[in-house]
């Protein structure tokens, strides 16, 4: 894959699977904007960046999807004036039932991880339409298949999922494609920071999940990085509407 010259936007950048992609697309060539809330993890994101390809580009913007989407493409586009990808993977998981939870949990996780995705794509789209660019968005499992315990996680992702499909048919006669990767579980922070769980809750959840992934282990967020960077290149060309499982077959088991 070779993406000289390209420009892609990845949110949630500072950590985990976005971080992840900025570096697989910097490696394959193309110039990345990085946006996250804290300064010092988006800084090492860079300079990994930077070591994959020293001949890149890499924009840092310290932003919140939630309140600075039209900051945050202003400064791309006026650092590259043009953008090609963009990487909608800012989300945040929270715990808890319908009876466990209150309206201030459901908007908030709504609101990152729909709202945000919904702002950004609107004001990327023109610049996208100029480059016959696209969108990838870093959905879940949990938008393909219902799990106890994460109601406004998992509702927000299912309607990511048709998000997705929805603006894939409104952009496809412009040639501006739009797909979704849903992962399975991943080891990253999100499920000791968003979910709650301690060092030994979250040990004894890998665990279990060797039962609850078809290829019995969890992933890791370059596997999906590389997912991504595949649907944002050429050769997926003729691939949009698509929600890409990556998730080791769990969504594909209906595990007890």
């Amino acid at each position: 894959m070779n993406f000289t010259g390209k420009v892609a936007l990845i949110t949630g950048a500072s950590s985990g699977i976005g971080a992840a992609t900025a570096e697989t697309l910097a490696k394959y060539g193309a110039n990345v904007a990085i946006v996250g809330r804290n300064p010092e993890n988006l800084k090492e994101t860079e300079k990994k960046c930077k070591a994959a390809n020293a001949d890149i580009i890499c924009l840092s913007i310290v932003a919140d999807v939630t309140t600075d989407a039209e900051r945050i493409v202003n400064e791309v586009i006026g650092k590259f004036q043009r953008l090609d990808i963009l990487v909608n993977n800012a989300g945040i998981l929270a715990a808890g039932g319908l009876m466990d939870i209150d309206i201030e949990q459901f908007d908030n996780v709504l609101n990152t991880n729909v709202r945000a995705v919904f702002t950004l794509s609107k004001l990327s789209v023109p610049y996208l339409i100029n480059t016959q660019g696209n969108i990838v968005n870093v959905s879940s499992v949990a938008g393909l298949r219902s799990f106890p315990g994460a109601l406004s996680y998992g509702v927000s992702k299912a309607a990511l999922d048709q998000f997705t499909k929805n603006l894939s048919l409104e952009l496809a006669k412009q040639n501006v494609r739009v797909n979704s990767v849903n992962p399975g579980v991943v080891i990253t922070e999100i499920h000791k920071r968003g979910g709650g769980m301690s060092e030994k809750e979250y040990a004894d959840y890998l665990e279990r999940c060797k039962d609850t992934h078809a290829m019995g282990r969890v992933g890791n967020v370059f596997e999906v990085a590389e997912t991504i960077a595949f649907l944002a290149s050429s050769k997926a060309s003729f691939i949009t509407g698509a929600l890409v499982p990556v998730d080791g077959g769990k969504h594909a088991m209906c595990p007890r």
